[in-house]
Parts: C-alpha cells; structure tokens; sequence
C-alpha cells in the first residue's frame, strides 16, 4: 500500500503529535509520504524520526497541483490522505486529475479554527468548509467528531472514525515526586493530594470552572493541591480568582513544562480537564499511562474513554459544584484514586494504543481502496423500512441486527434507510436516510437499489394504525414497481381484524413480495388465513437475538449512574402502561417482593421504552419502600439494555424486546400477555412462563417465578435454547443473500 500525506507543515498541538505518531508506526507496515508546503519545525520534527519528508511549496495552487499530479503518477501512489484546511483544498483540486481516493482527517471543528480572526475565517474558513465536501471520505479524530459532521449533513457513510493514540510502553522512573513538585513551585508534602491539568490557559478550557471546582474540594478535603502546566491570556484572571477563593497557596501555576511530560504526569494523582470542548485530547490519554485517576468535562470523545463511576468522573461544562464533589471524594479515598486509575489504564492500553490506531488506520485504508475498486452497478444496495427514528428500543434493534446483517453480506454494499426521524437515524447507524414521507426521495432509491426490506416487527397489522398498514402495503408495491427484490424480514403478521384490510393485505402480499421470513409460528398461521400463498416463507426468528450485550465497562456505568451495584442478585421487571394495567401492578409488586423473600433477588424495574415505561415500574413498586430495589429509567442503546438484562437472574416482562433481549442471553423468562405477539414469540421458543394480563393472579406469578428459578440452576440448557435460536435466526440473513444475487 502507498500513501500520501498532506499537510500544510505549520500545524502544532494534538494533531501534530497524531500525524507524527501515526506516521512513524505506520512506516513499517506501508508506505507513507509526508508533503508538506513549507518548511519549518514540523518538517523537521518529522524528518528527525525518519518519515519521508518532502516540501512543496508556493502560492501558485495550479502549478502545485500539476506538480503533485506528476509525482503521484509517478510514485504509485494509491490514496491521498490530506491533513488541515490547505491539505483539503489541494485535495480536492487533486481528486480528479489522479483519479484516487481522497481522504482527510478532520482534527477539530472547522467552524472553530479561526476565531478571532474574521479575514481568515471569511477566506480559508470558507475554503476548507467548501474542500470537505467535496473530498471522497472522512475520518474524524473521535466518535463525537464525526457525529458533529454528519449533523451538518456530510454523508454519514463515508466517514470514519479514529482515536488519537499513545505508546503505553512502561515509562522509565521519574525521580523524587516531592522534589520536582517544588521546583514548579508547588506548596506540597509527602500527605499531598495533586491535582493536575496541562493545557494553555485560554477560553475554550475553561479553568475558572476548575479553580473553582477545585477550591469546593479543598473545603471538603485540605489535602488537595493544583498544578496547572500551560500559559495563555487568562492567567492574571485566574491567579485574581484563585485569591479571591482563597486558594493562593494551594494552587502552583507552573508555566509550560519543559524536557517532556512525562515527569509532570507521574507526579500527579488525579488528572483533570476542563475544556467547554475537545475531539480526543492527549491531556488525558497520556495521564492513563500513569494509571491516574481522572476527571473530565463530558465533551467530543471523551466518554468513549471514561464510563461514569466505572474508571473515572464525568460532569458537565461549567458545572464546578460536581466537579468540587468528585475531586474531594477522590482526595480523601486513596483506594478509591487507585482503582479508577487501573481501569482507565487497563481500558486505554487494550482501545486507545497507538498500535491500535494503527490498526483502525490501515484497516480505513484498505476499506477505502475496495469502494474505490468495487465495480460499479446499475443497480446496487438495499432499502430498508420499518418503524424507525420513533425512538422505540425495540424497533431500533431490529434495524442494528438487520444493518449488522447486511454488512456481513457485502459490507461496501449502499444501504438506505426509511425513517421518521432521519437525521437521528443517520447519527445512530452512520446510514443514509430519507423520511417515510419524501417519496420522490424514496423512490429515486429504490430506482437504484436490489432489494426492499421491509424490516422486522409487526408492520402488516392494523390494532395500532389502519394508515400504518396503508403505509407499509403502499411502500412494499412501490418497491416492486421500482424493479427491486422484496423481503419481509423476521417479522410478525396481524393481527389484521377487517376483512377488506385482510384482502388488500393478501393481494400486494402475493403480488409484490418475493420472500416473507417470520419470527413466529402465529403470523404463518395468519397468512395462510388471509390467503398469501405465492412468496416463499420461512420460519425463522427475530433479528434483535442476534445483537451482543454492550461491554462489561459500558454496562457496569448504565448501572451505577442508575445506583444499581453491577454485581447483585436481580430480577428485571420490564412494564408498561396497558388497558387494565393499573388494576394488575400490585400484583406484579408483589411478585418482585416474593422473588426478593424467597430467592434473594432484588428488583429492578428497567424502561425498556425510556419516555412510556417508567411510570408503569413506579406504579408496580409503590409498596416496597421496605425492601431494596431499583429503577433503570433510561438504559441506554440496544447494546447496554442487553447487558443490564444479561445481569437479571430472571426478567419478568410485557415488553417483547425485553423477552427477545433476554432470551438472546439465555435469561429465563416470565412473559405478562397484553398482546398475542408476545405469548407467541414465548411458545415459539418453548418459554412456558406465561399468562395473559387480564388473568394474572398472585399464585400465578409465584409459581412462574419459581419454575424459572429451577430453570437458572441449569444454565446448559438455556445456552443449547440460544444456540438454536441464533441457528433459525440466520435465515434471515441468508434468504437476502439470495434474493440480491438473483
């Protein structure tokens, strides 16, 4: 592989160090070439670590780009990798003399980069923002990075993220801690607590916040003392502030550091950030190296590093109260300090290495270098439709499984999506994405595409909607009338209770639908009753089983910032408000009292649905002030609602997506019964454990909660019912092999 690298060679900061780094480790693997368009310290930097360096410079644009054109020719150059708002400008110039891929990486927010300077940003600011999107892809240096783009309405399947990494290898020892801290000035002794930020001291880090925050933690623990590593405009301010609190002596403000950071680091224990905004500092990577622990502003990428409670403190920008609380919790617990330090370690050393960068780097590269080569096609992709961008957990799951299994198929494969809420739905999947109700938009798609998805769920019904129903049957037909492929993917069918929908739904059924797969027996038996006979269909399962609990770290956090200890003995009750609800919650409070007296467990009431399920939890849980529970109101994505249920013992729910979830983990299940599509997903996997709401007696639960405590004794048999689930489930994905190869 041969890359060029462009850059303007003034650059300093975090995205000097990330092109140098990176440059440096990639070498060995690839070829790399860094031009840069003048001469200077970073050129010579680079060259000093032995990066092919070369300048090419002056302010003749067109003469530069023929001049690159020739040497890429000539080199063999592969991609075009630009860095800064020059590098975008010619790059974009250069994408269709060479005909190569274009790529750059987006540092920090161009809409920042000049402030304070009107004449710049008026000029190259308007510049970069016109070269970038005009470029082929993107690579944002953190997740928030990109998300910020895509926001703005860059094509979110071209993006890519990146994280700004760092050599973890051990660092040698530094010397005495005491005796260094004193020649920066600090006012320290061997009982000293240090806090320590390293930053220029300008608006955008925002230290009044930490001089503040820092002196509420002082009251509270006197060990505490600051040192603040950088300069800048703000200095006076904030040595007028520090007095004013009374904080003088206990705060050092040491100036920039000189002869590497790494001295300054090891002498401190807690690393703090106060920044109103950031895309992946190194302020914070390079203090994990150090095993510090740390607090930070919840901006940019930074909770992709630190899960709340789990291996550091977040707060929000300003908030100096919060930030007071976790500074003096940390300084009067050493224990404490130590173990958020090694879990911040051990989490930045495994994800966020320079070797790891490395990795996600070349991996971009070869991703880039086969969309470029794949050959193009007058039709191409898939359409996907369902009830998406509603917010409903349940739905969006299906959409991850169905996006997952797509990808597994052919993962450069175009994908749209038809959604509701279609910005948000390009934010969560990284997708393209039109609204259900642009229907030029998606029809020019399915003009273009392969295959129609009409994805997941119980979309061919009309309890809930009659113009849903209209919707779905309306787009299916469309989808054929573009020449495209149609599946009905791991969904349910009905119930559809008037005669005219059934006949309408049985006549665009058998006329535009090429494969039905279904996640349940009771929606065969319902097609067969309304007559679809000519597509094939297959009984398989729903796409959401085969979606992976978030990380142990991610759940661990979902559930401290919710009060529940990630290691207890619990049972999930998942609820919602239903017709006759009201009359059955103390029962279902009862039910998480006996589970709680008789196996241990204690209750946790999660919201599967965030804005509809936690009054329905609340309502069950209105007598147990006396014994211990819970509420998860807001669990989060598919991914951390997976892995709170995975910490369940048993999960007695009327949410279906809770059972499906559940069930994916091997969880026994106790199924409350407000709609036929949950008592049939139940029987389909051989759950016994269920009754209908208006049925459910006190005697009734407590026997399902008992057969399903027998049933956790014998996990092998709830890993062999996972197995064979995952096993019906493939043929989904399997089925939209076929129909796009035909």
């Amino acid at each position: 592989m041969n890359v060029i690298h462009l850059i303007s060679g003034g650059d300093s900061g975090g995205a000097k160090t990330h092109v140098l780094s990176l440059l440096q480790n990639l070498q060995p693997r690839i070829r790399v070439q860094l031009v840069c368009f003048r001469d200077g310290p970073f050129a010579q930097e680079a060259r000093s670590l032995g990066i092919p360096t070369r300048i090419m410079g002056g302010n003749n644009i067109p003469r530069l780009c023929r001049q690159l054109t020739e040497y890429i020719r000539q080199e063999g150059f592969e991609i075009i990798h630009c860095h800064g708002s020059r590098a975008n400008m010619v790059g974009a110039l250069l994408r269709r003399p060479t005909g190569l891929p274009v790529v750059t990486t987006v540092h920090s927010d161009y809409r920042l980069d000049y402030l304070g300077r009107p004449l710049s940003r008026l000029t190259f600011g308007t510049i970069n923002a016109w070269a970038l999107r005009r470029l082929d892809y993107r690579i944002g240096v953190s997740d928030a990075m990109v998300n910020l783009l895509i926001s703005r309405g860059f094509p979110p399947d071209r993006f890519y993220a990146i994280y700004n990494g760092i050599d973890f290898t051990p660092p040698p020892p530094q010397g005495d801690r005491l005796t260094y801290l004193r020649s920066l000035g600090a006012n320290v002794d061997e009982d000293s607590v240090v806090v320590g930020i390293a930053a220029r001291i300008n608006p955008v880090k925002d230290m009044s916040t930490l001089v503040r925050g820092f002196a509420a933690g002082y009251a509270k623990c006197p060990r505490l003392r600051l040192i603040i590593a950088g300069d800048g405009p703000e200095k006076n301010k904030l040595t007028a502030l520090a007095a004013e609190l009374g904080v003088s002596r206990q705060v050092c403000f040491a100036g920039w550091i000189s002869g590497g950071m790494d001295r300054f680091y090891s002498a401190l224990d807690i690393n703090v950030l106060t920044s109103l905004s950031e895309t992946f500092p190194y302020a914070l990577t390079d203090g994990t190296r150090f095993h510090l622990a740390t607090v930070a502003t919840a901006v940019g990428g930074i909770p992709y590093l630190i899960d709340q409670d789990v291996n550091g403190y977040l707060f929000q920008p300003g908030d100096w109260e919060t930030l007071g609380e976790h500074l003096a919790a940390l300084g009067n617990d050493d224990e404490l300090r130590h173990q958020l330090g090694e879990k911040l370690y051990e989490k930045a050393s495994t994800h966020f290495s320079i070797q790891h960068t490395v990795d996600t780097q070349l991996q971009i590269y070869q991703e880039i270098l086969r969309r470029h080569h794949r050959p193009r096609k007058k039709r191409d992709g898939v359409v996907i439709c369902g009830a998406y961008g509603r917010g409903n957990a349940g739905d969006d799951a299906i959409l991850e499984a169905i996006l997952q299994e797509m990808r597994s198929i052919d993962p450069d494969m175009p994908i749209t999506v038809l959604s509701k809420d279609p910005k948000a739905t390009r934010l969560a999947y990284r997708v393209r994405s039109v609204s259900r109700m642009a229907i030029f938009s998606w029809w020019r798609t399915m003009r273009r595409s392969r295959l129609y998805i009409n994805g997941g769920g119980s979309l061919i019904q009309d309890v809930t909607s009659r113009r849903s129903l209209w919707f779905y049957l309306m787009n299916i037909q469309a989808a054929k009338d573009a020449g495209c492929r149609v599946q009905m993917y791991g969904c349910g069918i009905g119930p559809v209770t008037r005669m005219s929908h059934r006949r309408l739904a049985a006549k665009v059924l058998n006329r535009a639908v090429d494969a039905i797969t279904l996640r349940e027996p009771d929606s065969l038996t319902e097609l067969q009753s309304m007559g679809v006979t000519r597509p094939e269909i297959l009984l398989t399962a729903d796409p959401a089983l085969t979606l992976p609990a978030a990380r142990e770290d991610e759940t661990d956090s979902v559930l401290l910032r919710a009060g529940i200890p990630p290691q207890g003995r619990y049972i999930c009750f998942a609820l919602r408000r239903w017709r006759g609800f009201e009359d059955k919650a103390p029962l279902l409070g009862k039910a998480a009292r006996y589970a709680y007296t008789a196996y241990g467990l204690t209750p946790v009431f999660i919201a599967v649905e965030k804005h509809l399920d936690p009054g329905a939890g609340r309502l069950a849980a209105r007598d147990l002030e006396d014994i211990p529970h819970y509420f998860l109101d807001d669990a989060g994505t598919a991914g951390t609602i997976i892995g709170a249920l995975s910490r369940m013992e048993i999960v007695v729910s009327m949410r279906l997506h809770a059972l499906i979830f559940a069930a994916g983990q091997g969880i026994p299940l106790v199924g409350v019964v407000y709609d036929p599509k949950v008592s049939a997903f139940l029987r389909y996997i051989h759950q016994p454990c269920f009754m209908d709401l208006e049925d459910l007696t006190e005697e009734s639960l407590h026997q399902m909660i008992d057969h399903c405590a027998a049933q956790a004794a014998h996990p092998e048999a709830q890993a062999a019912a996972v197995s064979r689930l995952q096993a019906m489930e493939s043929q989904n994905v399997e089925m939209a092999r076929r129909l796009l190869q035909q």
